[in-house]
């Protein structure tokens, strides 16, 4: 197994202190703070060790303040209710003395009952596309430090874009405010329905506020802006495993108010619809 999924692997498996209270270690992607998904993993590991005989199907979080990657985090599960199919947790993220994300989850007893969906994208196959690292790396020389100490961390996933990462400036409002995105750990990793949504968790924090961007030419590669995540949500629908190529289906309906809307339809390659999420994050622009 390849270093960065282990070590991935090794972020969720979180210590216990007491009963309800676990800590986890925090990890530099290149970013100035720790990445809202290994908080949302985290904190989903830790609702999960509290619930026996239960798949969570949707959580709701915000970030309330910037994570320190030098300093574990702290997690207290309030264990709010458990009913006769389910059961909700409430999860508070702790970093020197102060909160800096809480998060709610919902967790049901396996049933039967009505199915539909939505119809899957047709897109090109993940082999008939780029991996995404690769296209950044060619093009290093034009990208900002900040970016160029992120794309240089190794990460565990691999993407591929239908879209180009990099949209041209000067098309702003020619581009459609969606995108798809293959993505998948290249290794095998071991079975558990839990396992493999708390990665889905983790991941599902790419790109989907830079997808309301989009539409003015812009890219977190290169806008001279400020993103951040304010809240996010996931609703899981069907079994999914990570380590094979799933499809990320975003759009933005909206952006106004310095914040930008965004939500995404997780596909796996056979077509189902196995996640649905949402976020809104504060855009706000740089001035020159």
């Amino acid at each position: 197994m390849r270093t960065e999924i282990a070590d991935l692997l090794k972020q969720l498996e979180l210590e216990q202190l007491e009963v309800n209270l676990f800590r986890g270690e925090s990890r530099d992607i290149g970013a100035p703070q720790v990445f809202g998904g290994q908080v949302l993993g985290q904190a989903l590991t830790a609702a999960s060790r509290t619930v026996e005989g239960r798949i969570v199907h949707s959580l709701h979080a915000y970030f309330l303040r910037r994570g320190d990657f030098n300093a574990p985090i702290v997690y207290e599960v309030d264990r709010s209710r458990d009913g006769h199919s389910f059961s909700n947790r409430r999860v508070i993220a702790i970093q020197h003395g102060e909160q800096i994300f809480n998060m709610t989850a919902s967790f049901q007893v396996s049933e039967e009952g009505l199915e539909h969906q939505i119809e899957m994208p047709a897109v090109p196959p993940p082999e008939q596309l780029p991996d995404l690292l690769d296209v950044l790396m060619a093009q290093k020389d034009k990208l900002p430090d900040r970016v160029r100490r992120i794309i240089e961390k190794p990460r565990p996933f691999e993407f591929r874009m239908v879209q180009s990462p990099l949209p041209e400036p000067k098309a702003a409002g020619k581009h459609l405010p969606a995108r798809q995105v293959w993505f998948r750990l290249p290794d095998r990793i071991p079975a558990g329905e839990a396992l493999h949504r708390h990665l889905l968790a983790y991941v599902s924090d790419y790109y989907l506020l830079d997808t309301a961007i989009l539409p003015h030419g812009m890219s977190y590669l290169t806008a001279k802006a400020v993103l951040a995540s304010i809240d996010h949500a996931v609703w899981f629908h069907r079994p999914l495993r990570v380590d094979d190529w799933l499809l990320y289906a975003l759009d933005s309906p909206s952006a106004s108010g310095a914040r930008g809307f965004g939500r995404g339809s997780v596909f796996a390659r056979d077509g189902r619809l196995v996640a649905s999420t949402a976020q809104e994050g504060l855009v706000r622009l740089i001035s020159n």
